[in-house]
């Protein structure tokens, strides 16, 4: 018999901080207004595929953004970073006897039916992972404590840190933005073009005129 719907944890480390890699295009406001965007669209697509959604960030300004959306939020475990906040995620789920699913927060392309691929996965009780083009890890879910591996290559980590896992190659796991490349590859598929119109009302200036939040 499946489980109950898994807790999904989107870790967001920083909004105003985020996308550093985007600044010759895009000043600090405008990665600001981006970031926010797709944590929010993430976290929507999330909740309607039916988890139970939690942000996992330490930084005051998340956890206000959060709040303004309705969101629950957990703090990271000790050590804190992407690893740390997995942890968090699979300790509250464990507390409640639930599986568990980390989402990036950058993943413009994702849509509720691949989040729902990823649920019934982990309610049957087996893995779940979904790379990233770039050998990253997009989605991640499980039951119970897990080895966690963020970082440059970590699908491939994660592909032997347990049991073998569903693999999940879907374009909305596989597109996140780092670069400025992925953002225009985004931005000319149908499903991630809404982001035109998000960068459009900030305006897309370089890092040299919008240093500030």
């Amino acid at each position: 018999m499946d489980s109950p719907a898994p807790v999904i944890g989107v870790p967001i480390r920083s909004l105003c901080g985020a996308n550093r890699r985007l600044s010759p295009h895009l000043g600090a406001p405008a990665r600001r207004k981006l970031a926010a965007a797709l944590a929010a669209r993430t976290a929507r697509t999330a909740a309607r595929a039916g988890g139970r959604l939690l942000i996992v960030s330490s930084s005051p300004e998340v956890v206000a953004w959060a709040a303004e959306g309705g969101w629950r939020v957990i703090p990271e475990s000790e050590g804190g970073g992407l690893n740390g906040a997995a942890r968090a995620v699979t300790a509250f789920a464990g507390e409640r006897g639930l599986p568990w699913l980390i989402l990036h927060s950058d993943l413009p392309c994702l849509t509720e039916e691949e989040v729902s691929e990823a649920i019934r996965t982990v309610r049957t009780g087996r893995r779940a992972a979904a790379p990233s083009y770039n050998g990253g890890t997009s989605a991640l879910g499980g039951r119970g404590p897990f080895r966690f591996s963020y970082g440059p290559g970590s699908f491939h980590r994660h592909l032997g840190a347990g049991p073998p896992p569903v693999t999940l190659m879907r374009l909305g796991f596989l597109l996140d933005i780092d670069t400025p490349a992925d953002l225009n590859a985004a931005r000319n598929h149908p499903r991630g073009n809404w982001l035109n119109q998000t960068l459009q009302s900030t305006g897309e200036q370089g890092e040299e005129s919008g240093k500030e939040c």
